[in-house]
């Protein structure tokens, strides 16, 4: 088994450039009940290590070591982008065959009337330390 770090990023995807906030109630609820129905799908698979969504960038704080000047916190400036990270999975599985499998479902999420979004996913292998 292998890990792997799916993400999610709403930038907008082929078939769907309209923000997940203008989106109607349906729409969002639709979305949501696919992204749950996978995660138990995946969980009940055994492959599911961890899967969260993510608070917006106007949440994210940016951290510098300051040295012996102290910890620097400050709420920005972060890369102008209308991309941002909205969440992310860990998954467990036999192959990378199979992590691209679930990412190529997650880009055909429903968006706007069902549409699937066709949104770009990030495929990452979890990488361990060196002994």
């Amino acid at each position: 088994m292998t890990k792997y770090m799916v993400m999610q990023t709403y930038s907008g995807g082929e078939a769907c450039d309209v923000p997940m906030s203008e989106w109607s109630p349906e729409d969002i609820r639709a979305h949501i009940a696919f992204q749950r129905a996978l995660n138990e799908e995946l969980a009940d698979q055994g492959g599911l290590v961890d899967a969260q969504g993510l608070a917006g960038p106007e949440a994210a704080k940016k951290v510098v070591s300051g040295g012996a000047g102290g910890t620097v916190v400050t709420d920005g400036p972060f890369t102008e982008s209308k991309e941002l990270l909205a969440g992310y999975r860990i998954i467990d599985v036999d192959s990378e065959e199979r992590a691209l499998e679930i990412a190529a479902r997650l880009s055909a999420a429903p968006g706007l009337g069902g549409t699937p979004i066709r949104q770009p996913i990030e495929v990452r292998q979890v990488m361990s330390a060196p002994a």
